[in-house]
């Protein structure tokens, strides 16, 4: 095997450094040109010295990292809608009007209750060309049809921004859509859409169009909606229409992987292809061919399996491989793993943020570097034996990859993955086989009955086993508390026990011991964080939750019902950000006290007795009948809170009356829960 190039690394890491400097600096266009010119200056001079002193300088390997580091600004920043001179966002105005727009389907997304939702392209506003994505929902209709790629749409609406984070420590769908430069959303209805004339002009368009064939074809064949479902997902990268109970059983049996089009899946696949073209190598020319058709083959899947980052990370990933294998060049995996990422960055920057992305390479890496040395744990006797532990292994490393992570995106750890990952990846590769010979045979209208039905009882097998190992809810853990710094310092641990195991000396050894150490700082420092009393006020629509935190103790005051509180994650969510231990419930009261200020509730009574006292702050909830202004002469309080259990229309009559007196207003709907520290 080639050697480790840690320069291909190093700069693959600059790169990612300059990316995500750009993005929590909000460093300019004209900042990253202006940077990548004086350092492109830097790393010339340097290295027309180097060249004339037949030796390489300290400067010209820090001028070449910082190059990386801004040609990874500079890539952000193109990659920017924003930065665009026709981006819809310069010609928006703080209080935005209706506009006429004319809407380009990008991507179907899964449908929600109430409404069915698109990724779309801005292509004219009020008849200015225009550009920019925006996230339309339409609202549910029995009577409409679901719009598909491609498809040109006209409508008269407004432009909202994208929902803010309300509460404390809740997923910022904001900032996720941001990610993918969406910054507005549209909501329309069947009514108020006009479908223009269309035709199909990209290949996501053209993907969307077979994806939906192979659909007709299979439905022929009573292929039932969950089966349907999972093939979507397996092989054709689309999981919208998957129930959420599926969904959950593969998360809570820590099998969700195999749904998600990935390396595992590329792999399988470019070893079936590898097979099935051997026999072009024997032509002329042959495995310049064969490298080629794999190549296309490759890229194909990926385009119809909608180029999501998972599945274009896994291709890009194997077609450097399959070009390595074509020229006979055995790689460092940790090299082509490195490229792949390289590659990837320059193309779609934003990808360093997407939880799979992260979650597919860090599995890789811990399979190429832990798997191997588990592997050496036991030399079973029989093949079978052989197998079943290199799959052991294999499950075991990538489970050791993306368990911190994982904690820290999702909060739970399946224990029973072990056993839901060994039943089913022995036999992923005849899964995904066979499901590409069903689709094909689908296609060419040649698929025997009986073999649509032994895959569907083999699909249904594998639901049915990742069900049960689900609902062994003893072995899910669940709400546990991890933070971005505990992630990096479980990584760092894990790096230094594998870098001691492999060779032990004084440096590993004092490695290993700094990292202990920092792990026990990082514990006492979120334990003594976490020691800090808080008032909250949530926003809760139709309803009231008030909590009071103190140390790792949680005391709820709300008027949910036992079903509503159990299944809010609302509490969840704050809990498991303040590593809280103890969850105390009871009624809302009239009056509270924390830290010298006193809160006053008033209900839909509207009683209030405040002869013993003289409140700082008073909430409103359950939209009482009151007259405000009388309540300030007599009151005085320092601040009015709305919470989300008041209607709009008593909201903003309370905060136009709050504005004439000159008295801060808190509406939880817009400013998001009221925090006491």
């Amino acid at each position: 095997m080639k050697p480790l190039n840690s320069t291909v690394i190093k700069l693959t890491f600059s790169l990612a450094s300059g990316i995500l400097a750009t993005h929590l600096l909000s460093i300019t266009l004209r900042q990253s040109i202006y940077g990548t010119l004086i350092f492109l200056l830097v790393f010339t001079i340097s290295f027309l010295i180097s060249k004339r002193q037949y030796k390489k300088t300290i400067w010209f390997g820090v001028s070449t990292y910082c190059l990386l580091c801004f040609i990874g600004t500079l890539t952000y920043n193109f990659h920017n809608q924003k930065n665009f001179k026709t981006h819809y966002s310069h010609t928006l105005l703080d209080n935005d009007i209706s506009h006429q727009l004319t809407l380009k389907i990008r991507e179907q997304l899964k449908s929600s209750l109430y409404h069915d939702k698109y990724i779309v392209d801005l292509l004219k506003k009020d008849k200015r060309k225009t550009c920019g994505k925006l996230l339309l929902y339409i609202k549910n209709d029995s009577t409409q049809h679901k719009y598909n790629v491609d498809d040109l749409l006209y409508t008269y609406a407004q432009l909202q921004p994208t929902s803010v984070r309300l509460n404390p420590n809740q997923f910022d769908y904001k900032s996720y859509l941001e990610k993918q430069h969406i910054y507005h959303q549209v909501y329309a209805n069947q009514r108020s859409i006009l479908t223009l004339k269309s035709e199909r002009n990209t290949v996501l368009g053209y993907a969307q169009d077979l994806r939906q064939k192979i659909n007709a074809k299979l439905k022929a064949f009573n292929f039932k909606p969950e089966e349907l479902a999972i093939i979507n997902a397996l092989l054709l990268g689309q999981r919208q229409d998957m129930s959420q109970n599926i969904y959950n059983d593969y998360v809570n049996a820590g099998a969700v992987h195999i749904l998600a089009v990935s390396g595992l899946h590329i792999g399988i696949i470019l070893m079936i292809l590898q097979v099935v073209l051997k026999p072009i190598e024997y032509l002329k020319y042959g495995k310049f061919i064969k490298v080629s058709f794999l190549l296309i083959l490759l890229w194909s899947f990926a385009i119809i399996a909608g180029l999501s980052a998972s599945v274009t990370r896994a291709v890009t990933m194997f077609s450097i491989v399959a070009i390595a294998l074509h020229w006979n060049r055995l790689t460092n995996i940790y090299n082509t793993l490195t490229i792949s990422i390289f590659i990837l960055l320059l193309c779609q920057p934003m990808f360093l943020f997407d939880v799979g992305f992260q979650m597919s390479y860090l599995a890789v890496f811990a399979i190429v570097s832990i798997q191997p040395l588990l592997y050496k744990l036991w030399a079973p006797k029989w093949k079978i034996q052989d197998y079943l532990w290199k799959i052991s292994t294999v499950t075991i490393a990538a489970q050791i990859g993306v368990v911190p992570i994982s904690l820290y995106y999702f909060h739970q750890f399946p224990s029973l993955f072990f056993i839901s990952n060994l039943a089913i990846i022995p036999f992923l590769g005849i899964i995904l086989g066979l499901g590409i010979l069903v689709i094909v045979l689908a296609l060419l209208n040649s698929l025997p009955e009986f073999l649509a039905q032994f895959f569907g009882n083999l699909i249904n097998l594998m639901n049915t086993l990742v069900g049960w190992v689900a609902q062994q809810e003893a072995f899910l853990v669940t709400a546990i508390s991890f933070s971005v710094a505990h992630m990096l310092v479980y990584y760092t641990l894990t790096i230094a026990i594998i870098r001691l195991y492999t060779r032990q000396n004084y440096r590993r050894w004092l490695f290993l011991l700094i990292t202990i150490v920092m792990v026990q700082s990082v514990m006492l420092w979120y334990e003594y964080k976490n020691s800090h009393s808080k008032f909250v006020v949530f926003h809760k629509r139709r309803h009231s939750i008030i909590a009071e935190k103190r140390n790792a103790t949680l005391h709820i005051f709300d008027n949910l019902d036992s079903i509503a509180f159990n299944n809010d994650k609302l509490i969840t969510n704050f809990s498991i950000g303040h590593f809280i231990n103890t969850i105390s419930r009871d009624s809302i009261k009239s009056v509270y006290v924390f830290k010298g200020q006193i809160l006053l509730v008033i209900d839909s009574l509207a009683v209030y007795n405040i002869k013993s006292f003289r409140p700082d702050i008073v909430l409103l909830r359950n939209s009482p009948r009151l007259n405000l202004e009388r309540l300030i002469d007599s009151i005085e309080p320092k601040l009015i809170i709305a919470d989300g259990s008041n209607y709009k229309s008593y909201i903003s009559r309370w905060e136009a009356t709050c504005k004439k007196r000159q008295l801060p207003f808190h509406q939880t709907g817009k400013k998001g829960a009221f925090i006491i520290k």
